[in-house]
């Protein structure tokens, strides 16, 4: 009986310790600028006791008012007319504002020909919010038991999408561009595509069962996805 006690009580104080480490949410430094040349985003590290999920920091001395600052969301993306959905997408992630680094925020600016689709994708490690800066979109999201909860927004609203959720946005207008902002809790959200990461990833047969179509349709929609290495 005594060795079940000690045993409950040893799970109990590694369960409790865990938590307290796993909560620490505020930073014990001023800044960890992400060494990009150093490490892996994600990886887990200690630094002045305090754990961090992110890049190694940079040497503090080498810390410049650049490693704060991003201008690429300043101007609307010609390009958006030039995809094959009609929709660009900038971010400003850890990657390219490596101030953010341990911060847990992150944007984008995603910019729409007429009538162009930022298509079904999740964020596995971020919900997001959207300001529109200009024309009409259809958006929407579709929660796990299938439901979809969408809405017509205008220029200077908002909407939210919450983590990990399918969702998606569409210009509506045949004849004018869209812009939005998007806002992250995280420095780097991530983003997965649905249908390229279907047809460009997983096998002929599982797709062909998985949608009932036959091989050769299947093998048509793949032929546009190339599978990542």
């Amino acid at each position: 009986m005594a060795s079940i006690a000690t045993s409950f009580v040893v799970i109990v104080t590694m369960l409790v310790s865990a938590v307290a480490v796993a909560s620490e949410s505020n930073m014990l430094q001023d800044v960890c600028v992400a060494d990009l040349s150093n490490g892996i985003a994600g990886e887990i590290f200690k630094v002045d006791d305090a754990w961090v999920n992110g890049y190694t920091c940079k040497d503090s001395t080498q810390v410049t008012p650049q490693d704060f600052y991003y201008q690429g969301l300043a101007s609307a993306s010609a390009a958006a007319s030039n995809t094959s959905t009609g929709a660009v997408v900038t971010g400003a992630t850890v990657e390219k504002l490596p101030g953010l680094n341990t911060l847990g925020l992150s944007m984008s600016r995603i910019d729409y020909a007429p009538n162009g689709l930022n298509p079904p994708h999740i964020h596995p490690r971020a919900s997001e919010i959207i300001f529109v800066l200009e024309g009409q979109l259809y958006v929407g999201f579709v929660t796990t038991a299938g439901k979809l909860v969408a809405k017509y927004i205008n220029k200077g609203e908002l909407f939210v999408f919450p983590k990990g959720l399918l969702h998606f946005q569409k210009n509506i207008a045949k004849s004018a561009p869209a812009s939005v902002i998007a806002a992250f809790d995280s420095q780097l959200p991530g983003t997965q595509s649905l249908v390229s990461s279907l047809f460009g990833a997983l096998p002929e047969d599982i797709l062909v069962k998985s949608f009932q179509f036959k091989p050769k349709q299947v093998m048509r929609i793949k032929s546009r996805y190339q599978p990542k290495k």
